[in-house]
């Protein structure tokens, strides 16, 4: 199938078959978040490129973005890094996701132990199925 601009579909992200159309109704929206990207990731600054590639393979893990997360580790390899640079810094992923699920274990355990106040409702929850 081709996509909604005539073009071949992207096997990674289908929805990037979409962008050039996307980006049409948006009055360019994705060429101003293709600089931004380009400004914040490749420009060198403070930290070298090659660092801000690992740390946007790292949030590409974060927010569960599979294609990025290829093309960043990707990048990352293109920009000099190891395959030990990059394992140290994907390795952050675990330790912070852990901390996320150790934070709402506390929010919850608060609850248990009276600290923050109990819902009689949830937001998942629907009266009538009961």
């Amino acid at each position: 199938r081709k996509s909604m601009d005539g073009t071949e579909p992207t096997a990674n992200a289908p929805a990037l078959d979409h962008l050039s159309a996307f980006s049409r109704h948006t009055n360019g929206i994705s060429a101003k978040v293709e600089e931004l990207r380009q400004a914040a990731i490749y420009t060198e600054g403070h930290f070298s490129s090659k660092v801000k590639v690992l740390a946007a393979a790292l949030w590409s893990v974060s927010v569960r973005c599979e294609p990025c997360l290829k093309f960043y580790v990707k990048q990352a390899k293109e920009y000099g890094a190891s395959n030990d640079e990059i394992g140290e810094f994907l390795g952050i992923a675990p330790a912070l996701g852990a901390c996320v699920g150790e934070m709402w274990a506390l929010k919850a355990f608060e609850v248990a132990i009276g600290e923050t106040e109990a819902v009689t409702e949830s937001c998942c929850h629907d009266d009538q199925t009961q």
